[in-house]
């Protein structure tokens, strides 16, 4: 089977460093990842089109375009979506995208699966994609929380679901040929990973589970993480498996670095080699 992997940048926007490395002082992670005089660090949400003979498959869609002009404000987002110029690059249309992969339905992830009519209903991007989540972020997304109510939107989910193209994943495992999905659950519950042999490698989209290079080490969570020890005790094991078997991690949120491996080091996981993925 052939397969060809393309990033598509979605959009560029900032966050504050502090909510991105949780407890790590600044003194420690300005280091890896440099900040502004405003604390806010350069982000970016970085989309996988996989093409292969099964389909054109995309995970997550970025922003869209659906919020006011306060809320973009607010996330500091500069230049225009780019998801569609991205897919329109590799030669498709939104038509031609046959699974969509939300790793977890965060309005950044999300949101650019559907677009705003001029009489303001919504309709989707993507007419005739199957959507994949798993059927805990769903159930979650749908009974939010306070401390994560903000990053979702009803909007985001409600032309998916009358789509009766929405399939809720209530496991791990292979679900799309040569694409397996795990899940981790200290970001948001029901978070998919997917895995993708490519190449005689295997390339883990890491989503918000490991969002940057710079959150390799394990201590280095998120302040938004719902559940920041869960998230270290997965990176821990998933790292060292990333290590023994020379995985490719794809970042969706570093702005400096598109992927790298990793290695046991002294003291832990560490980053290893900068990889690109179109040299791969």
């Amino acid at each position: 089977m052939t397969m060809k992997l393309t990033t598509i940048e979605a959009d560029r926007w900032k966050m504050d460093g502090g909510v991105a490395f949780g407890v790590v002082p600044k003194s420690l992670w300005t280091k890896v990842y440099p900040a502004d005089e405003f604390n806010l660090i350069d982000i970016t949400t970085r989309c996988l089109l996989i093409l292969h003979d099964a389909g054109n498959i995309l995970i997550d869609t970025g922003m869209g375009n659906k919020r006011g002009e306060k809320y973009y404000k607010y996330k500091y987002r500069s230049g225009e979506d780019g998801l569609l110029p991205g897919i329109a690059a590799a030669g498709l249309s939104p038509a031609d995208i046959t699974d969509i992969v939300f790793t977890h339905l965060h309005d950044d992830h999300v949101g650019g699966a559907t677009q705003l009519r001029e009489d303001g209903s919504v309709e989707e991007v993507f007419p005739n994609a199957r959507y994949w989540c798993s059927e805990a972020q769903w159930k979650w997304a749908w009974n939010s929380n306070k401390r994560e109510q903000a990053a979702f939107f009803p909007d985001n989910l409600q032309a998916l679901e009358q789509s009766g193209r929405l399939n809720l994943v209530t496991s791990a495992g292979p679900w799309i040929p040569h694409i397996r999905f795990e899940i981790f659950n200290g970001h948001t519950r029901g978070q998919i990973v997917p895995f993708i042999e490519y190449h005689n490698r295997t390339l883990v989209f890491c989503a918000d589970f490991i969002p940057s290079k710079g959150h390799i080490p394990l201590a280095w969570v998120p302040s938004v993480d719902i559940e920041p020890l869960l998230t270290l005790t997965e990176k821990e094991t998933f790292l060292t498996e990333a290590a023994r078997n020379q995985y490719v991690l794809l970042f969706e949120h570093d702005f400096h670095h598109e992927a790298c491996t990793v290695f046991a080091g002294e003291k832990g996981p560490e980053a290893g080699e900068d990889i690109r993925i179109s040299n791969l």
